[in-house]
């Protein structure tokens, strides 16, 4: 007799026996994965995963790096619940940083905003700022893991990369890292979940006070702020992310739900950052012409400072 909802001229499609293929760790399938603009790797003695941004050409979220890290977001929880076993977590901390140095990002692709706003094109920029959120949101929320989350900061965090590093539990940086919200200069405003986090994390006047001010901020400050867990000499941020996570490993569970409960506390629902790249649009497409000068004079420095870089001397992941 036919199986229901097969044709009679049907060939089963034959199930593969998935004995007969050779088991693989958790960080064999992580080296596995092949991205253009991050590098990732799992550390398997402290069930770390590393992400090291290399963006390229401008440092800063452009369509490439944001693609790249929307798939290593979707392969995290994959991989995690293939090879969970008998309640023995795979993987514990994620780690993001950048292989740029000094620069940790320096956030929107500000060419592409110009370019969308001169076309008064609302749907690639209503994508664009999607992107970012799905990015942040994910990291927000941890994946839905019991994993706690970091943001390695050895270099500048402007715009959407500070609000990229705001969106981890922990925050470490470098002496020398900058930070700030420099949107304002140019007649804008962070739109992909600064105020959100700032708002969380300090108030909503110290939020709107830092956000319209348009300063620079030093790592010094935000650490007096309580912004920053963990403040490191220059070059030594990556031994600072190695010794909390070597110093945590016993506690990392109760850290876990800690940082869980801080977000069932002061929750961030995707639908607010929604809303608000909805304003961030429309705030956009009202730019004059004076106002997208400013945002490309800033564009030039970043490209000035990325052709200073050696890239020989960015650090391997």
């Amino acid at each position: 007799m036919t199986p229901p909802n097969r044709p009679d001229c049907a060939e089963a499609v034959p199930v593969p026996d998935v004995t007969a293929f050779p088991r693989t760790t958790m960080e064999e399938d992580v080296a596995a994965e092949h991205y253009d603009e991050i590098d990732v790797r799992l550390d398997p003695r402290t069930r770390t995963y590393w992400c090291m941004m290399r963006p390229d050409g401008r440092p800063s979220y452009t369509p490439g790096l944001l693609a790249d890290l929307r798939r290593m977001q979707v392969s995290i929880p994959r991989l995690f619940s293939r090879h969970a076993r008998s309640g023995e977590e795979p993987m514990r901390y994620f780690v993001v940083g950048s292989r740029i140095p000094g620069i940790f990002n320096l956030g929107g692709d500000l060419a592409l905003f110009a370019q969308h706003i001169r076309q008064g094109n609302r749907n690639h920029l209503s994508t664009y700022a999607r992107a970012c959120i799905d990015v942040v949101y994910n990291n927000a929320v941890n994946y839905e893991l019991p994993i706690v989350t970091i943001a390695l900061v050895q270099g500048d965090a402007l715009g959407g990369g500070f609000e990229a590093a705001l969106s981890c539990d922990i925050i470490v940086a470098e002496r020398s890292a900058k930070f700030g919200l420099p949107e304002v200069l140019f007649n804008m405003f962070p739109g992909m979940g600064a105020y959100s986090f700032l708002a969380r994390r300090l108030d909503s006047v110290q939020a709107e006070r830092m956000i319209m001010s348009g300063k620079l901020y030093t790592a010094q400050e935000l650490c007096d702020l309580g912004l920053i867990d963990i403040l490191a000499d220059d070059g030594k941020g990556r031994l600072a992310a190695e010794e909390y996570i070597r110093r945590n490993t016993k506690r990392q569970n109760s850290h876990a739900a800690i940082y869980r409960t801080r977000r069932r506390v002061n929750p961030i629902s995707y639908e607010e950052l929604r809303d608000i790249t909805d304003i961030w649009v429309d705030t956009a497409l009202r730019l004059s012409e004076p106002d997208l000068r400013k945002m490309m004079r800033l564009t030039m420095a970043q490209d000035r400072r990325r052709s200073n870089i050696d890239p020989h001397t960015a650090e391997a992941v």
